[in-house]
């Protein structure tokens, strides 16, 4: 007792002389420890409680974060799956009905044919015309190429890497199929791979024996799409 009384009466941190300390003591009930003013806040209390206050801002807005971008990549999954169910859909309608079939009533587009290619163990939906609204939903058959599966070059284009990611597995020799909408299919064997720039790169659109070409973007692995480079795949009718 001695010592706090001894600071407050040198007027210490509290601010009480020795008249006002005495007095503080007597008025405090017996039993009841002396009752200090509240002291301020050290700063070094202060900036411990700016620095959790920052954490936790920092870590809410990691969480919000991280949900919108799980939720936005759950919707753009979910929509990827719808979309194909309905393509698929639509295919198995203009298969039972010989005439086209849009796989919802906006779309620009609708299946035209089924491209297999068995040794990469793909089997994917080709649709009318090569636009990159078409490319978004699946493979695309250049509209001044020749009919798939008729006589002349039908030209099918696609993205490296969602539904052409099997091209790079395709050698010499590998067979290639395209089911048509009435049933038929027509075979095809890989004759040659090569790389081109766009801006050079011409495909004919009649040829002396029906062909297949299939192109996408390269390099396959390329950290951002669209570069000048082409691959390109043709198989002519076995």
């Amino acid at each position: 007792m001695h010592a706090i009384t001894t600071g407050a009466e040198r007027g210490g941190p509290f601010g009480r002389g020795r008249s006002a300390a005495r007095a503080a003591m007597r008025a405090a009930a017996p039993g009841t420890g002396f009752r200090f003013p509240a002291a301020e806040s050290s700063p070094l209390g202060t900036r411990r409680a700016r620095r959790v206050r920052a954490h936790v801002v920092a870590l809410v807005l990691m969480v919000l974060a991280g949900g919108a971008l799980f939720g936005n990549g759950a919707w753009l999954y979910a929509k990827a799956m719808l979309g194909q169910w309905l393509l698929q859909h639509a295919w198995s309608e203009s298969r039972a009905s010989g005439a086209p079939v849009k796989p919802w009533p906006w779309a620009d587009t609708h299946p035209v044919a089924r491209l297999i290619a068995p040794a990469a163990d793909a089997d994917e939906l080709v649709l009318a015309g090569a636009s990159g609204r078409t490319l978004a939903w699946g493979p695309g058959h250049l509209d001044d190429s020749a009919p798939l599966g008729g006589a002349g070059n039908a030209v099918v284009s696609a993205h490296r890497d969602t539904h052409f990611r099997f091209v790079r597995r395709l050698v010499e020799g590998d067979e290639l199929i395209v089911e048509l909408a009435d049933g038929a299919r027509r075979h095809y064997r890989v004759r040659e791979r090569y790389v081109a720039d766009v801006a050079t790169l011409k495909l004919p659109r009649t040829t002396i024996v029906p062909t297949l070409t299939l192109v996408t973007c390269y390099p396959f692995d390329a950290l951002l799409p669209g570069g000048p480079l082409r691959y390109v795949v043709v198989a002519e009718a076995a």
